[in-house]
């Protein structure tokens, strides 16, 4: 077997090869001379930052001796933090996952160091190196399962955050699993937890929750906007920690409310929570950011008014509704709107659709970090084109409402959202008699790839079930 030389070992044998002095290559390297000749005798340990000065003067990759550091300087050498730190974050930052978990797992030996891996999860975590983020995360959450403290809450809360992507059952399961550690957060922080919490409950359809959490969010906002009127504490240091004003929670919470309720067809208790969030009489602060926040709370209450109204069967304020969206520079929401209200009362809306065809052919879905646009409006996208499809269709225009539903149907199994899926496939199968070839081709390869996706999640793995059959299989006699 070959050995590898050591990290001293090559730099002299590269000096001797380039008939460099140590005083030479500590100036083409950035070293003080002295240093290089005490880390060629071996009279001296090297630190990360010298490493790296002497991966450059070698002309060699930056993370060239990575590896053999682990073997040579942490592991052979007593554990030492102020080493060890900088070399975690130089692999995060020349993406060496490998050696970051080498060394990581030999830390969870030690009941010292998970704080400070946390730490290091934190300070990644904000320079936006997720897949780093996500692994300190898990270890430190792991190291302290048995604990009920506040950092496990928020390795939890970063890793739910981290999870949330397109695929809806991920977020599904990411979401269930965050819920009991809510209440382990700080007070301050349970507000964005349950901010982001129920708009990932909100983006699929799971009204009962959204208005659970909602209104959890908005009964700690009010006691929080209480304290900090009322018991003379400063309201500065509240906002170092929230996302939004405080009052935006409070406000916000009876907005997700009022969705939820017109979602379940409950519109008188809806209209209750629609004029609670656009009424902020007792909002105390007016700087700019509350001021603006203010505007937007009265205009999407003066559409969710609309909204409701409609939805409730009062479609006299459609004209008022299109002439309030016209507008506006978004309106995909609004259109989704007026397209549902078609299909519910069996309305013509071809003249308002008209109106806005060019706004709806150019429609691009927006890009953000943030978690609404992650979530909510990937399903209002795929909702808009299944109710055109529906629409359309009911009209026997079978070409272009086909044409929508496969646009439906493919991002619907894109964000993995199973109702969506299912209501497809349904209205699919219902005009597939009116299908062009390459459309029915189109759905049918569509189909294969979810049968694909879906054929290994049929339970029959080695899991809780294979106890459970074992059971089965001795006579209860």
């Amino acid at each position: 077997m070959e050995i590898t030389p050591g990290i001293r070992a090559e730099l002299e044998k590269y000096l001797e090869q380039k008939g460099l002095s140590k005083t030479a290559f500590g100036h083409i390297s950035g070293l003080n001379p002295g240093t290089v000749s005490g880390i060629v005798t071996g009279n001296k340990s090297i630190s990360v930052n010298q490493l790296d000065l002497i991966t450059l003067g070698m002309e060699l990759p930056p993370d060239h001796f990575y590896e053999r550091y682990i073997e040579e300087y942490i592991i052979d050498e007593p554990l030492n933090w102020r080493k060890i730190s900088p070399y975690l974050y130089r692999c995060v930052e020349l993406h060496r996952l490998d050696c970051l978990k080498r060394v990581v797992y030999l830390l969870l030996d030690y009941a010292t160091y998970p704080p400070l891996l946390y730490g290091v999860a934190e300070n990644v975590f904000k320079d936006g190196y997720n897949e780093a983020a996500a692994f300190l995360y898990t270890k430190v959450a792991e190291s302290e399962k048995q604990q009920h403290s506040e950092r496990l809450a928020v390795c939890q809360y970063r890793l739910f955050k981290l999870t949330i992507g397109k695929d809806q059952a991920v977020n599904l399961e990411a979401a269930a699993k965050f819920e009991s550690f809510i209440t382990r957060l700080d007070e301050i922080d349970q507000l964005d937890a349950l901010k982001d919490l129920t708009n990932v409950y909100r983006s699929m359809g799971y009204w009962d929750k959204t208005y659970t959490f909602a209104k959890e969010m908005g009964r700690l906002g009010k006691i929080q906007y209480d304290m900090v009127h009322n018991s003379g504490r400063k309201e500065q240091g509240l906002r170092k920690k929230l996302s939004r004003p405080l009052f935006v929670y409070i406000a916000y919470a009876d907005l997700l409310c009022a969705n939820a309720c017109d979602a379940k067809g409950h519109y008188d208790q809806a209209l209750e929570h629609l004029r609670a969030h656009t009424d902020l009489s007792w909002v105390k602060e007016q700087d700019s950011d509350t001021l603006h926040w203010m505007g937007l709370f009265q205009r999407w209450g003066k559409i969710n008014t609309y909204v409701n109204r409609l939805m409730s069967g009062d479609v006299s304020v459609l004209p008022d509704y299109v002439e309030y969206m016209a507008g506006e520079q978004q309106i995909f929401a609004e259109l989704l709107n007026v397209i549902e209200t078609a299909n519910r009362y069996d309305m013509d809306v071809d003249h308002i659709l008209q109106r806005f065809e060019t706004q709806i052919a150019a429609y691009q879905e927006p890009s953000s970090a943030d978690l609404y646009t992650q979530q909510v409006l990937p399903e209002q996208y795929v909702r808009f084109w299944y109710k055109m499809a529906k629409y359309s269709l009911n009209k026997g225009r079978y070409p272009y409402g086909l044409k929508c539903l496969i646009n439906a149907f493919e991002k619907a199994v894109t964000i993995n959202h199973a109702l969506l899926i299912s209501n497809c496939s349904g209205l699919f199968d219902r005009f597939r008699v009116h299908a062009a070839p390459e459309t029915l081709s189109r759905y049918e390869k569509i189909s294969q790839e979810v049968w694909e996706r879906n054929d290994q999640k049929d339970g029959f793995v080695l899991d809780s079930n294979w106890l459970f059959t074992g059971i089965c299989t001795t006579s209860p006699s």
